[in-house]
């Protein structure tokens, strides 16, 4: 049975980081570890740029699962940042799911370490909830294909959509002539392929 097309809307939607921290993310072995961090620092940047709400969590950072990677700290200075003393699923603990409805919003873009729990758990949660849900496949990681196949697999057979960062940004964007420069820096900043693109039309606009 297919599932009917849901668009991503920048006033319905908002993002979950969940447990991007310096302990996991030495887990992660599905990308290279610049790979990784550039997907994560673009869906980031996806979340700025189109003014999304952001909300920030971390699982017993005390222990060996570590802070929550600084560079998300510092782009959202002022988002709601929930650190779990304990829960594995995020959506068990109540500061976070206060968080989430708090915004008013049903569409979630949810990304974390590891992919199949971390990222998971929540969405399964927040699917049986009713929330529209959007896993971004690149901006999650976890100890191998093999478990990455199978937790995309377990999160989208539940009714979650999965799609990488770059279709994030372009659903998001709807249309090129939004905002080409500024979505056209920001997707030149994290592919460089894309600013080879960006090069080519700055020159052929100024001509």
């Amino acid at each position: 049975m297919s599932t009917p097309y849901k668009r991503l809307n920048k006033d319905e939607a908002v993002v979950l980081l969940v447990d991007h921290q310096a302990g996991l993310i030495s887990l992660v072995q599905d990308f290279t570890p610049n790979e990784f961090k550039n997907n994560v620092l673009a869906l980031a940047d996806c979340a700025k740029f189109f003014g999304l709400p952001t909300i920030l969590t971390t699982s017993f950072e005390k222990g060996p699962n570590g802070p929550m990677v600084p560079e998300l700290k510092e782009l959202f200075p002022d988002a709601p940042y929930i650190p779990r003393p304990g829960q594995i699923n995020a959506w068990d603990n109540e500061d976070f799911v206060r968080a989430v409805k708090a915004t008013g919003r049903r569409q979630l873009i949810i990304a974390g370490v590891v992919t199949d729990v971390c990222v998971a758990f929540p969405t399964l949660s927040a699917l049986a909830e009713g929330f529209e849900v959007f896993v971004v496949t690149d901006a999650s990681g976890t100890f191998d294909k093999t478990v990455q196949q199978a937790a995309w697999a377990r999160m989208s057979a539940a009714g979650a959509h999965l799609l990488n960062w770059f279709a994030v940004a372009c659903e998001l964007q709807v249309d090129w002539r939004n905002d080409i420069e500024g979505l056209g820096n920001l997707l030149s900043q994290r592919l460089p392929n894309y600013r080879n693109l960006m090069n080519s039309y700055a020159a052929v606009s100024k001509g």
